[in-house]
């Protein structure tokens, strides 16, 4: 039996060590994702129900609704943030440290301004917003949604800035690195948020507080120690804040502004159009869903998520042929997980039920547009991945653009016009998804072709 186990061992190291560097590399980030995302994962279906008996179904449809609106301005890093990944990336796999340290430092320095004026802003404007009246509750939500914007908007100006170091570390290849990172932040608000529920009235100031102030209090520790360790020579310095290298880090970066703008618009007003045609209440089940059959997408993420920065440096080095037998592989993982896709949506009356018990009803027709927006997902990421990484991402910019525009009045129509309810918001971003299963395969092919 030792034998055999030795044996098995054996070979699973030989296939880990096999291949280029930068695939062992992958490989080994890969598998100590799988292990440190399902934790995370475990942990947030534990949290869906914990949250839902703290509060109730429309002040956590209005919980949901509120992170949603403050996804809207993960925009104002205006894209430094992807400039520095593929900008530190290709630094590192040159050997150039101390262009590496001008680009983080510069990157510290500009969305430390940007963090600060808009912490400024929130303190003076915040108590004049009718919190109520955009959230389509009654009034007298408006002095606990007054104190729940302060707080979730506060701690995201703040983790605006520090997440650098979560991107740096991905940007090194080391994903696993920020994801174990995350699973920390996750394990500390569950046993925060549970404590509430036996000490606190269920309460969304206090949620708040759990589950933005802690990732910031993670990545402060986090960061003290990286950059005092492992990073130190890429450490934010003032004497190293360049800001002629903001065009550097703008030539890609105001792109990626754009289509992260694009991404929040169409993504993140699927809760306010749910919460102004019919009722924050309506968020839940429309939000459980997604959870769900998010798994499938963050399982396949935690597999291409070494791609663009591998990706990078193998753009650098020239080393096309890696880049396409990863593409190829990638979408055989991608087709398999769509089976596993379709075996959730043949059993997901059943996990609803056990999950969340019999106090939210979700659709076949909801969680069927949930397992197509999935399955679109993961190919669009493969194609994505490489892109992304090479810059060349002036088409996908447009297509980003077009999206955005249409998918407001769609999901209206949609949900509205053809009386399709909360099934119609998620069908129109299905539509918008599709359109990148259209041009990324081109993108790509025509990337590759010219080596």
């Amino acid at each position: 039996m030792k034998n055999k186990f030795i044996n098995i061992k054996n070979n699973v190291n030989s296939i880990i060590n096999k291949g280029s560097k930068r695939s062992v590399l992958a490989k080994k980030n890969v598998i100590a994702s799988i292990a440190i995302k399902g934790l995370d994962n475990g942990i947030g279906f534990l949290l869906v129900p914990i949250v839902l008996n703290y509060l109730d179904q429309t002040r956590y449809g209005i919980w949901l609704t509120m992170t949603s609106i403050v996804a809207w301005f993960s925009y104002l890093d205006v894209g430094l943030g992807q400039g520095l990944r593929n900008k530190f990336a290709e630094a590192i796999a040159l050997g150039d440290n101390e262009k590496a340290r001008k680009y983080v430092s510069t990157t510290y320095a500009i969305l430390a301004i940007i963090s600060i004026t808009f912490c400024a802003l929130l303190l003076l404007l915040n108590n004049f917003l009718p919190w109520s009246k955009f959230l389509n509750v009654q009034d007298k939500f408006n002095n606990e949604l007054s104190g729940l914007a302060l707080i979730v908007f506060g701690f995201f100006f703040l983790q605006l800035t520090l997440k650098l170091i979560t991107i740096i570390i991905v940007a090194d290849q080391k994903p696993a690195i920020k994801d174990a990172i995350l699973l920390i932040g996750k394990i500390l608000i569950l046993v925060t948020i549970y404590i509430f529920t036996k000490t606190i009235p269920g309460s969304l100031i206090y949620l708040g507080l759990a589950y933005s102030g802690i990732p910031v209090f993670i990545l402060v520790i986090v960061s003290f120690y990286f950059f005092s360790n492992e990073y130190k020579k890429y450490r934010p310095s003032i004497h190293f804040i360049k800001f002629e290298y903001l065009k550097d880090l703008m030539g890609l970066g105001w792109k990626f502004f754009i289509i992260q703008i694009a991404l929040v618009i169409i993504m993140s007003t699927d809760n306010i159009i749910i919460s102004q045609l019919y009722s924050p209440s309506l968020v839940t089940p429309y939000q459980i869903a997604n959870k769900y059959f998010s798994l499938v997408l963050i399982g396949f993420t935690i597999i291409i998520s070494p791609m663009w920065s591998a990706s990078s440096e193998a753009l650098v080095k020239k080393d096309y042929k890696w880049i396409k037998s990863s593409v190829r592989k990638l979408q055989w993982v991608a087709i398999i997980f769509s089976f596993f896709s379709l075996f959730m949506f043949a059993i997901s009356k059943y996990i609803y039920s056990f999950w969340v018990g019999d106090k939210v009803e979700i659709s076949y027709l909801l969680s069927f547009f949930w397992m197509l927006f999935v399955i679109i997902g993961m190919f669009n990421g493969i194609y994505l991945s490489v892109i992304n990484s090479s810059g060349s991402i002036k088409l996908q910019m447009g297509v980003y653009i077009f999206a955005m525009i249409i998918n407001i009045p769609l999901s209206i129509y949609f949900a509205s016009n053809l009386h399709l309810g909360i099934e119609g918001v998620i069908l129109a971003t299905v539509v918008c998804q599709s359109l990148h299963l259209v041009y990324g395969p081109y993108q790509y092919k025509k990337l590759i072709s010219k080596y």
